[in-house]
């Protein structure tokens, strides 16, 4: 069988099993470009798909461990191989290729985002180095916002240019001129954001960026990880969205994973058995990593209505006390408005704060006080735990910038970034908070 007819029954495979549990898909699953999907409450996407049942009738859907799949005819294999039969058919090769449990995981998590198809890996880093290598050959381009975390920009900024000759031009994306003016005819091949930026917690303008790809006929892929069910930038008219799901997707600081979620095209192009890339690096998700974070999706929309809930008081309050706090929630954050425009209604403005403590020296010791001298959070990377998680953004997950970088990132050096928990009552965590802020001063009243 021809390598084309190949790889429109390896498409046609995975399309179905999207559109028979996202019922927001497109039907057009063949086309690489669509209109964006139509709006809907993400939990209620996410509770419209197929509930997987496991293999005796048990509520839970079961683990398929197996790294390798058995079949009854010898000509299976072949029939396979050609992308005659797949899994929309209940035939499966090897977990590097397609597993049932993460299969599950991935569909749930397009219903979420509202796209045709995705496909969960083994890392935040793999989902977006894997999705930027598939759309960009080598040689092309890539305009990128220029406040991105920290890996993803030493990825787009050092190791994608000496590895695939792939470069970037960072951009302030509020600018939409700006980021249209940077795509190169013909050498660009994609936009690159994150709904809001990290650390300093800029917000994109999806729905501007996508018209701005769309004309300019490249993709528009945005990194969702801050932000999962607040926004939905696919139903704004992002191509590809991205997760880091060991964050608030996980929840409980104790899994790395990621997703890739958009077209059944690019998402079946990735897993192709010939060449595509998630087959060739194996950046595989475990099954019982799988089950376990399917577990934890249902109950996602309650525990980030309340991490945004306790950030939106906790900012309000840090606000009122005369302290430079930045938090999109704010009515004196400049993109509060927009992001309002943009956010899902009832879920709030995000679970992520920052402070401004001028520099490094009152971040730390800020940070040293809230942890060790009235636990009110952890000093730690990451976030969406349900403990708070603390740090100083430019010592820590911007380190990999040059100070340079950093400036023109807006990244300063006293930033602290605060995923906020929901652990501990909000009364009990705000004294905590407020005595280390007096600490702090009775620090600051010795050293003077």
């Amino acid at each position: 069988m021809s390598e084309s007819v190949e790889s429109q029954s390896i498409i046609n495979a995975v399309a179905n099993l999207a559109v028979l549990n996202n019922p927001y898909a497109n039907e057009h699953t063949n086309q690489e470009r669509s209109a964006p999907p139509a709006a809907a409450e993400p939990a209620e996407s996410l509770a419209s798909s197929r509930h997987e049942f496991g293999e005796h009738g048990g509520v839970n859907m079961s683990i398929e461990a197996s790294a390798t799949f058995t079949v009854m005819d010898p000509d299976t294999l072949r029939k396979i191989f050609t992308g005659e039969l797949g899994p929309d058919r209940d035939f499966y090769l090897y977990s590097r290729h397609f597993n049932p449990t993460v299969l599950n995981l991935s569909r749930q998590i397009a219903a979420m985002e509202g796209t045709e198809a995705a496909y969960c890996t083994a890392s935040g880093m793999s989902a977006v180095f894997c999705a930027l290598l598939q759309l960009c050959p080598a040689g092309s381009h890539i305009v990128a916002s220029r406040c991105l975390y920290g890996g993803t920009y030493a990825l787009l900024s050092k190791f994608l240019p000496r590895t695939a000759a792939v470069k970037t031009t960072f951009v302030d994306a509020r600018d939409l001129e700006a980021v249209g003016g940077a795509v190169r005819d013909g050498e660009t091949r994609v936009i690159y954001v994150e709904t809001m930026s990290n650390p300093t917690l800029e917000v994109a303008d999806i729905a501007g960026l996508s018209a701005v790809a769309r004309e300019k006929g490249v993709m528009l892929v945005v990194d969702n990880t801050f932000a999962p069910m607040v926004v939905s930038p696919a139903r704004l008219g992002a191509d590809v969205v991205l997760h880091s799901v060991s964050k608030f997707i996980s929840g409980g600081a104790d899994i790395i994973a990621g997703a890739i979620c958009g077209p059944a095209s690019l998402i079946n192009s990735m897993m192709d058995l010939h060449g595509g890339i998630l087959m060739m690096l194996g950046p595989t998700m475990n099954a019982k990593v799988a089950f376990e974070l399917s577990e934890r999706l249902p109950h996602l929309a309650l525990r980030m209505k309340e991490h945004c809930a306790r950030a939106m008081l906790y900012a309000s309050r840090m606000e009122q006390l005369g302290l430079k706090v930045i938090y999109p929630g704010l009515a004196t954050h400049p993109h509060h408005h927009l992001l309002r425009s943009l956010a899902n209604p009832g879920y709030g403005f995000g679970g992520m704060l920052c402070l401004d403590m001028g520099d490094e020296e009152r971040a730390n010791r800020l940070l040293y006080h809230l942890q060790n001298t009235t636990q009110f959070g952890l000093i730690a990377v990451s976030l969406g735990y349900y403990e708070t998680l603390m740090s100083c953004s430019g010592s820590s997950t911007a380190s990999k910038l040059s100070e340079e970088e950093k400036h023109f990132a807006g990244i300063s050096p006293g930033l602290v970034r605060m995923s906020v928990g929901y652990s501990g009552s909000v009364e009990q965590r705000w004294a905590q908070f407020e005595k280390a802020l007096a600490a702090c001063a009775k620090d600051d009243a010795a050293t003077n």
